[in-house]
């Protein structure tokens, strides 16, 4: 779709929703998108180029597909051609997780031949780069080609090799993990960390199972699943524990430990206990003094600075916002990765929303969206405070604040 395209498409989305008597929420909810996907779509920011999800609006709108969209073509190409026309979302990264990877391979284990382990190490170590930066079309597009050729490759593979693709593997499935927690995508989440678990077992490396059992911890808290994120990284925390004891000195296994002190941290702060969350809190920062260094093993970027960004998301999950923002404005976060620097903006606004300092939260919010639009346009937590800020200010609400609530669909 060119822009016009698009954006003539949005208007007449937008038109046959009004003429149903939905909002975009109502009707979000309906086909199983969020919000801030249809308001990109009726905006004409966001093309709808899949046939599958042509079918699924038109079902939603209560049209044909051709009244939908008279042009619409029998058949469209499962990848697009350019990052321009790909969904704004992890639909394709989705369906990579539905089924089996490689069925083929279940029939035929033979394979194609020896994989190019390097050049899929590159692929996966771009993955990464992906996540860490919050570009999900674009890790989308990735994925979708690279999990059944790996998957393939580390089930064919020569004896020497194999180890590493699974590794590899298990990477892999942590970063559609960890996209999919940030864009609100749980369920998939969860198949992924599994996934990733699985794969780590069988790469050899008892360190990746750990750091995929964070990942699932995430998942579970996304879910609202408390108790499991608990059961997942205390069973995990405990066993690491068990075998490394206090006086571990491995750079990989502090980093890991360290990482589910903060997944602890952060769950008894969601369920409101205060002392086990602080508890928690206080063990994962003495990790990060030990470990001395930021990091990033695992992808779990654990470290001092990172350890203080959590101590800042979990004071506002405590309501403790002048703490919250006493230690988030002295850190420095230009080491660190686009994703973790835009979190930490996006709690410092929640902390300015909390004592209503609507132009300081406006501010953050502005500087998160700067570093990562598609943090603040689809995160819970940011369109929720957008909102509260939009009732706080009434009809003062400077213009770009309004703005900012259009652009992450975050009217009240």
């Amino acid at each position: 779709m060119t822009p016009d395209e698009r954006r003539i498409f949005g208007t007449r989305v937008a038109d046959l929703r009004e003429q149903r008597g939905l909002t975009q929420k109502q009707l979000a909810a309906e086909i199983g998108r969020t919000a801030s996907w249809l308001s990109q779509v009726e905006r004409g920011i966001q093309p709808v180029n899949r046939l599958d999800v042509l079918r699924l609006l038109a079902d939603g709108l209560g049209v044909s597909v051709q009244e939908l969209q008279a042009d619409a073509p029998a058949q469209v190409p499962v990848e697009a051609s350019s990052a321009d026309e790909l969904p704004n979302d992890l639909d394709q990264a989705r369906l990579v997780i539905s089924g089996h990877p490689v069925p083929e391979v279940v029939l035929d284990p033979a394979g194609p031949g020896p994989a190019n382990v390097e050049e899929l190490q590159r692929a996966v170590d771009r993955v990464w780069e992906l996540t860490h930066a919050n570009e999900f079309a674009e890790l989308s597009a990735a994925l979708g080609p690279l999990v059944p050729r790996i998957e393939r490759a580390a089930r064919t593979a020569s004896p020497d090799d194999r180890g590493r693709l699974w590794g590899l593997l298990s990477r892999t499935y942590q970063a559609l993990a960890a996209a999919f927690v940030r864009q609100d995508e749980a369920d998939a989440a969860w198949v992924a960390a599994d996934r990733a678990i699985r794969a780590a077992e069988e790469s050899g490396n008892t360190l990746e199972v750990f750091a995929s059992i964070f990942r699932l911890a995430q998942a579970f808290v996304r879910l609202k699943h408390l108790d499991q994120a608990e059961h997942s990284a205390t069973t995990a925390l405990n066993a690491l524990e068990r075998h490394y004891g206090d006086a571990a000195d491995e750079p990989e296994a502090l980093s890991v430990i360290g990482a589910l002190h903060l997944a602890l941290a952060l769950i008894h702060a969601r369920a409101g206990a205060r002392t086990r969350a602080r508890q928690e809190m206080k063990r994962a920062r003495e990790v990060a003094s030990r470990l001395g260094e930021d990091r990033n093993d695992f992808n779990l970027e654990f470290g001092p600075t990172n350890a203080e960004i959590q101590a800042v998301s979990i004071a506002v999950e405590l309501g403790d916002a002048g703490e919250a923002i006493e230690v988030g404005t002295e850190l420095d976060t230009s080491t660190m990765s686009v994703e973790r620097r835009a979190r930490l903006k996006l709690d410092l606004g929640r902390a300015y929303a909390q004592r209503r300092q609507v132009g300081e939260a406006m501010g953050a919010l502005l500087d998160a969206e700067q570093l990562s639009p598609d943090l603040i346009h689809t995160h819970v937590a940011a369109r929720d405070t957008i909102r509260d800020l939009l009732l706080f200010a009434g009809r003062t609400a400077p213009p770009e604040l309004k703005e900012l609530a259009e652009r992450a669909d975050a009217r009240p």
